[in-house]
Formats: C-alpha cells, sequence, structure tokens
C-alpha cells in the first residue's frame, strides 16, 4: 500500500489542522498553563471537537462516531501535535474507545456515543511505575460477592483528573481483566499530576474499591489481548503526534533561519545549518513514512500491526527528539526561552516520549519479537 494519503484523508488533515489553528492554537496552551486553570483541559473545545466528528473517528457509526480507521486517527493525532493543545482524544477517543468498541458489553458501549459528541472523557489507566510496563501489572482484582475488590496505584492516567469513568487494568486469578469503574466510587481517590509540558495526567489509588461483575469489560482474564490492541492503536497515534511536533518545530526553525542575521548573513545562508536541517527534513520523512506504515497495518488487520507499532513510535520518538533539540540549538540561547515556542514542543515531545513506553522499550520488544 502506498504510505502517502488519499485524497479524503488529505481533507481530513486540512479540516484537522484548520480548526486547531483557529480554535486551540499555542496561545490555548499558554492560557491554560498561566492562569493555572484547575483541569487543564477545555470542555468547550472537546465539545467543538465533538461536533467536527474528531472526537468520534473511530467510533462505529451506529455509536455516533464517524467509524473511519487508525489511519484518520493517525492525521488527527498529528495536527493536535503541531499545535500542542491540551486534549482527551488519547485517552478517550483512542485508547477507551478502542477498549470498549472491541470488547464493551452493550450499557458499556453506552459511553461511545457521549464520548463521540464530545460529552464525555474516558480514561484508560495502565502504567504503574516509572516506565510504561503492561506485562507486569500488580493491581488486584479479588473476588467479592457476584464482583470484585480493586486494589493497587495507577499513574500517568491522561486525563484522570477530569475522567467521567476509568478503564482499569487489573491482574485477576483468571488473569489480566479490564474494569469499568466510576470515579466517585468509595476507595477511588485521584490526584492530578503536574506535567513538565502542561498537558493533564493524574494518579489513581484504588483501595477496595467494589465493582459488580457487570463492570467486567469484555471476559474475565481475557483483558490482554483486547489491551494490547488498544495500545498498539495509542502507540501509532502516538507516534503520529511526535511527528505533528517534530515537523511543527522544524518549520519554525527554518522560519527562523531564513529571517535571522547573524555576521550579516542570514544563518540559513551557512552551509553547516543547511546540512542539518536536510537531515532532519529526511529524518522527519521517515517517521511519518514509519508512522503511516503502522496505522495502515492496523487498519488491515495485520498480524504484525502491533510491531510495526512499536517501530514508529520508536523511530517517531527519536526523530522528534533529534528535531526540538536541533530547533532549540540552531536559535540559539533564546530557544530555551518562554517567549519562543520551541521549547514547549521540547518539553511536550519529552513526555510523549514516555507514554506508551519510550525507544527503550520498543527496541526491546523489538529484539524479542526477533529472538534476541
Amino acid at each position: 500500500m502506498p504510505l502517502i494519503l488519499t485524497e479524503e484523508q488529505t481533507m481530513l488533515q486540512e479540516a484537522a489542522d484548520g480548526f486547531l489553528a483557529d480554535n486551540a492554537p499555542i496561545a490555548h496552551l499558554r492560557k491554560l498553563r498561566d492562569d493555572r486553570d484547575p483541569d487543564g483541559v477545555s470542555r468547550d473545545l472537546w465539545r467543538a471537537f465533538g461536533e467536527m466528528g474528531f472526537a468520534g473517528v473511530v467510533i462505529p457509526e451506529a455509536q455516533g462516531g464517524l467509524g473511519l480507521g487508525a489511519v484518520e486517527a493517525g492525521v488527527i493525532a498529528e495536527s493536535l501535535g503541531r499545535t500542542l493543545t491540551p486534549s482527551p482524544f488519547m485517552g478517550s477517543s483512542i485508547l477507551s474507545a478502542k477498549v470498549l468498541t472491541d470488547a464493551g458489553s452493550e450499557a458499556q458501549q453506552s459511553w461511545l456515543p457521549r464520548i463521540a459528541a464530545g460529552e464525555a472523557i474516558l480514561s484508560l489507566a495502565v502504567d504503574e511505575g516509572a516506565k510504561h510496563a503492561p506485562s507486569r501489572i500488580a493491581t488486584r482484582a479479588e473476588r467479592s460477592g457476584n464482583g470484585f475488590r480493586l486494589n493497587g496505584a495507577k499513574g500517568f492516567v491522561l486525563d484522570g483528573h477530569v475522567a467521567d469513568a476509568l478503564i482499569v487494568v487489573a491482574r485477576a486469578d483468571e488473569g489480566l481483566t479490564l474494569f469499568l469503574v466510576d470515579p466517585k466510587s468509595a476507595g477511588v481517590e485521584i490526584e492530578r499530576t503536574a506535567m513538565v509540558d502542561s498537558h493533564n495526567a493524574a494518579r489513581v489509588t484504588l483501595t477496595n474499591v467494589a465493582v459488580d461483575a457487570d463492570a467486567v469489560v469484555g471476559e474475565v482474564g481475557g483483558g490482554e489481548p483486547v489491551l494490547e490492541a488498544s495500545l498498539s492503536l495509542g502507540r501509532a497515534c502516538a507516534a503520529s503526534t511526535l511527528t505533528g511536533a517534530g515537523d511543527q518545530a522544524f518549520k519554525i526553525t527554518l522560519d527562523y533561519l531564513r529571517t535571522r542575521k547573524q555576521f550579516g548573513k542570514l544563518i540559513g545562508e551557512f552551509q553547516a545549518l543547511q546540512h542539518r536541517a536536510a537531515h532532519l527534513f529526511t529524518e522527519l520523512e521517515l517517521a511519518r513514512a514509519a508512522t503511516l506504515g503502522a496505522l495502515q497495518a492496523i487498519d488491515a488487520g495485520r498480524e504484525d500491526a502491533g510491531l510495526a507499532a512499536s517501530v514508529a513510535k520508536a523511530k517517531a520518538g527519536r526523530v522528534a527528539e533529534l528535531a526540538v533539540q536541533e530547533a532549540v540549538q540552531m536559535h540559539g540561547g533564546v530557544g530555551m526561552t518562554d517567549e519562543f515556542d520551541v521549547g514547549l514542543f521540547m518539553k511536550r515531545v519529552r513526555v510523549l516520549n514516555e507514554l506508551l513506553g519510550d525507544v527503550g522499550f520498543h527496541a526491546e520488544q523489538l529484539a524479542r519479537r526477533q529472538g534476541f
């Protein structure tokens, strides 16, 4: 399959770029940060996201969504990377929507139209330690009456402090299990995490949280394949966001090279900087190709889709990091001041690299699949 967007996907990209540029530019992030907004995210913007159809991009049409695929989700995720917009898109429209679409009961899937409309925010609570490690879940689900009691702690729960519902990954005797949990339930404590990129996450502590059997998403002990499918889509979309952030940082840098003068010449005329810019351009194109390939693999249902998502996340992470480092260096000392946007991109890329597994995590995934 060609590694290019179709005409329809290109139109979606233009619509997303235009909407975010008009309604949620980088100034939107700065205002939320500087005003110390208690939510750190705009519910009005999220509803507008729903009105545009973006919030329901992968949700089936029968549930109020657009019923599109991973590539289209990646297109929107890349646009979010360009503007650094704080949004529940990843936690709700990608990770949680994928879980509920694949394995949710009829009652649980009633959340999907609300997500698609931008009326509800859901969060997938997976990680527990300093690093992404879904194979080492310690949160326990003990049987109690006709339900379960959950005990454990989660970190890096995207938008968990404003979530209307949580999908909690826990380990029961039968194996990994997913639970739909009301964040207002007794025993649930949620603390907002102040992240360096001014985006939103939370720590969630579960202490003897009682849930009924109908809170189980899918089957007891059958959560691993459902979780892995959601994480693969999330990783590919995170790679798209990284690509968008890296590409926008590169464009900002190019504009600076074309206008900043040193020793009576535009600094973009210096051959050394031209070489670095050319190298970065080729790396960004490779990252974009790897990411689109992973999204297409997910849509095609290929067996190696998870592996392709790991390749994309690792490649996009390295390239985006290179892009923001080059941006700061080519701007000189002013690149680290808050007045210039490139510093914000550096912070965002740093957080995105940790989200759903850093380069080291995905390199290990690839090595294990190759038998090392």
